[in-house]
């Protein structure tokens, strides 16, 4: 059986434990005085990034733990993965809710609780795949932005001690509208930050988290069926892991309104077609190379189930929204990398006034509600991002396997 994080480790991060192991262990006492005892909320908790953001709090053994997420079976497997863990601090109060994060339950949670000491919102959609139409690009933003600022104004009434929301790397310079709506929430929730402590982190792609090209290698091979990746679109990747531990270091340490990113270097990128052939090598398999989608399916059908050989189709990228780089700040930006070992910070972040921001978000939640188009929608948010470089290529990736 192949060790998903084994392989991690070997063939796409190569790094053969976490990268920010010495900033834990250099700040395991402040760690410890932030969190022990505490009452935490996790919301999107049972996704990959929230359920390692869990992992990582644990240790430092919080009071109080509440997870908030739309999955019901996700909040069941993360249970059931605390509770299997050996050695694993869980709080005798524990508790889950199958919930939107907008739902009013959630607030009467929060009120009769009185609040929590650290909350950390994880709850986004966070593939470029959402965007295709005035339909998804709406229910995009709603989750990403304007849900998001009615959970601020929750927060604002009992402010805890350290809020995060994650952001992407793809906030900076946005190309697509995932994108643009992180950066848009970025600016959001620091209008917030002279009610509560606000802080956030860009990072790169999670490997084999929930839902990616790289779990969904996973899948194909259990179901018989071919790889499909771009052979030309580099990105940075950290471990399941680390992409929790960033995220605990950033929501307890960082100050108000900055926010993290791993300090990674260009040449620890890599291509999908490059770690689908990695991780067809680790099975011993051989990639048999197809032209077109259609050979790679007729492939995976007739192949015999001894064959050495499995089909992959590696394309040229063509899709709405894809940046051909990644990047983690913008010019202008005031960028500390001597902090920590392995973590950046962009500090002094100067927010928006909150009443700008509110009256786009006003502007905002009209065009949803009044059937605007796509291109409506993006000239709308370039507006309020002038370095928003959104280009509709009429495709996106629903057409790909």
């Amino acid at each position: 059986m192949l060790n998903i994080n084994s392989f991690i480790a070997a063939n796409v991060t190569r790094r053969p434990q976490s990268m920010f192991l010495a900033d834990i262990e250099a700040n395991s006492a402040e760690l410890t005085r932030a969190i022990q005892g505490k009452k935490v909320l996790v919301i999107g908790g049972a996704g990959t990034i929230g359920a390692s953001y869990i992992h990582a709090l644990l240790p430092f053994k919080p009071a109080q733990l509440v997870v908030v997420d739309i999955s019901e079976n996700g909040l069941t497997e993360l249970t059931r993965d605390l509770r299997s863990t050996h050695g694993l601090y869980v709080p005798e109060d524990y508790r889950t809710y199958p919930l939107n994060f907008a739902d009013p339950i959630l607030q009467e949670i929060f009120r009769e609780n009185n609040g929590f000491d650290i909350v950390a919102n994880f709850s986004a959609h966070k593939h470029v795949r959402s965007e295709k139409d005035r339909f998804s690009v709406r229910a995009l933003l709603e989750n990403n932005v304007l849900k998001a600022r009615k959970f601020m104004d929750l927060l604002a009434e009992t402010p805890p001690n350290h809020f995060f929301c994650v952001s992407t790397d793809k906030a900076a310079n946005p190309v697509n509208v995932m994108g643009a709506s992180k950066r848009i929430m970025e600016d959001m929730i620091m209008a917030y930050s002279d009610r509560l402590k606000v802080t956030t982190a860009r990072f790169a792609n999670v490997a084999f988290s929930s839902g990616s090209l790289l779990d969904g290698f996973v899948n194909r091979l259990m179901n018989h069926q071919p790889l499909s990746a771009p052979n030309d679109v580099k990105r940075y990747f950290v471990s399941p892991e680390e992409s929790g531990q960033i995220c605990m270091l950033a929501c307890i340490l960082g100050k108000n309104r900055e926010i993290f990113f791993p300090k990674l270097g260009q040449d620890q990128m890599m291509t999908f077609s490059a770690i689908a052939d990695k991780f067809l090598q680790t099975l011993g398999y051989d990639a048999k190379y197809c032209a077109t989608e259609e050979e790679a399916r007729r492939f995976a059908t007739e192949m015999p189930e001894t064959s050495r050989q499995y089909p992959v189709y590696y394309f040229t990228s063509d899709t709405t929204g894809e940046k051909d780089y990644e990047e983690f700040y913008v010019p202008g930006e005031t960028i500390n990398t001597e902090r920590f070992y392995a973590l950046g910070v962009i500090e002094s972040t100067q927010p928006r006034a909150h009443e700008e921001v509110r009256e786009f978000l006003a502007r905002l939640d009209r065009a949803l509600q009044t059937q605007s188009s796509k291109e409506q929608i993006v000239a709308l948010l370039r507006d309020f991002l002038p370095n928003f470089q959104h280009i509709e290529k009429g495709k996106n990736l629903d057409f790909k396997m």
